[in-house]
């Protein structure tokens, strides 16, 4: 089977550039937080993926299919409804954590927060480390 491409792929743009470039201002502050925040959490520098989302640390996978590629660990992106937060893998239950965090959304494998006032960023740290583990536990996660 032939190796197709992923669609959001790693790129040389400037976090720090990406981040100067958020708008409205609020958003920008907040992204700000989340990228210190993630710092912190994941010991990893962030790099961009596409054209706008954040990433922390990267995987390789190979399904059974034969598909393969690399993919940011965790990260985040600044979007204009809400901030995307990339942090679980899908493969483990985190309702618990979940059940503590506060207002959010929840998409295949991520989180839709309007505003970090929403939720308490102890426990998105705490989601963000288990998310990191469980991805551990499936494909090796390293630093980029």
């Amino acid at each position: 089977m032939p190796r197709s491409q992923n669609k959001t792929v790693q790129t040389t743009q400037s976090v720090d550039s990406f981040l100067s470039g958020v708008s409205p201002s609020k958003k920008a502050g907040e992204a700000r937080v989340l990228d210190a925040l993630f710092r912190k959490v994941t010991g990893l520098e962030p790099v961009m993926w596409g054209p706008s989302i954040i990433g922390y640390g990267r995987y390789h996978y190979r399904y059974a299919s034969g598909r393969e590629g690399d993919f940011l660990a965790t990260g985040f992106s600044p979007r204009k409804a809400a901030h995307s937060i990339y942090i679980m893998p899908g493969y483990a239950d985190f309702g618990g954590i979940l059940s503590r965090l506060g207002k959010y959304k929840l998409g295949k494998s991520c989180l839709y927060v309007n505003k970090l006032s929403d939720i308490d960023l102890d426990v998105l740290s705490e989601l963000i480390l288990a998310g990191l583990e469980d991805l551990g536990s499936h494909w090796p996660v390293e630093p980029i």
